[in-house]
């Protein structure tokens, strides 16, 4: 018995027709195909279908042989798999993690970046919120990601992008006539800030409010850019987010741009010190590479 024997069994039995199987699966003809089923079952010692001038269907026999027969060729099928998988150099994996919302605008970037080394490297893409990412990143989890330079992480930070931080209000609210929105008009309204587990935004905010000699207590704090805008949206009130915000707004939000010099946040490429990586290295190299923007 061969395992042509065996896809010729299981072609006729999913036709239901000698002449079909043949025709449209197996590109041989129907006298041929009929002799391999033959000398098949000679070899079982059993009829495996019943013929009749309306094709063919399986016998008692035929249907237990015909789960065996998928079984055997769906295990040569996975060993000849493993045998090539085997004989392929392995593949290095390199982890890369975006701050939620940030592999909009970045990851076509970093694939830029790492174009050439593709066809030989595994690269693998996880979102997060910032701290999350310093955390994976600590661990050994991540190679490499695009966060906030979090404080408390013994972990290298390299400046890509400096985002002005932007007003976010909801779509129907009266400051939407304003081209921009002066930060005294933050008074009185219901006001969203950072959480402590967004501390980098959290302390960039309130040095700005600060510096402009305002003196508000955030009504609600945030993880994550979601949270804000589910907030602004809910509750009416003016959120300060980074720029990247505005990609990424539903239509009940809208952003305006700070009037004045608006205060910035850094996004940073993140990574440890310690990591050996040749493909960090080689991104590393690189950075100014996805400084640069891409052109559309």
């Amino acid at each position: 018995m061969e395992l042509r024997h065996l896809r010729y069994f299981v072609a006729v039995a999913e036709a239901g027709s000698l002449t079909i199987a043949a025709e449209r699966r197996l590109h041989t003809s129907q006298p041929s195909l009929s002799r391999q089923i033959r000398d098949l079952e000679y070899q079982v010692g059993h009829e495996l279908f019943s013929r009749s001038v309306h094709g063919v269907t399986l016998t008692e026999a035929g249907k237990a042989f015909l789960d065996h027969a998928r079984l055997a060729l769906a295990q040569v099928d996975a060993a000849v798999e493993a045998a090539r998988k085997a004989s392929q150099p392995a593949r290095t994996t390199f982890a890369i993690g975006f701050q939620t919302g940030q592999e909009v605008q970045w990851l076509p970037q970093v694939m830029r970046v790492l174009h050439a080394e593709l066809k030989t490297i595994q690269v693998t893409i996880s979102s997060d919120y910032s701290p999350d990412l310093a955390e994976a990143l600590e661990r050994g989890r991540l190679d490499v990601a695009l966060l906030r330079a979090e404080p408390d992480f013994d972990l290298v930070y390299e400046v890509v992008d400096r985002e002005p931080l932007i007003v976010l209000m909801p779509s129907d609210h009266r400051l939407t006539s304003a081209a921009s929105i002066h930060p005294r008009e933050l008074i009185g309204e219901t006001f969203i800030c950072g959480s402590n587990k967004a501390a980098v935004l959290r302390d960039v905010t309130e040095a700005y409010l600060r510096s402009c000699g305002i003196d508000i207590k955030p009504d609600y704090g945030v993880d994550n850019l979601a949270m804000a805008m589910s907030l602004v949206a809910s509750t009416r009130g003016l959120a300060l987010m980074p720029g990247y915000a505005k990609n990424l707004l539903p239509w009940s939000v809208v952003s305006r741009p700070l009037a004045g010099t608006a205060p910035t946040i850094d996004l940073v490429v993140g990574y440890r010190r310690a990591n050996a990586s040749p493909v960090l290295k080689l991104f590393l190299s690189r950075l100014e590479e996805l400084r640069t923007p891409l052109v559309t």
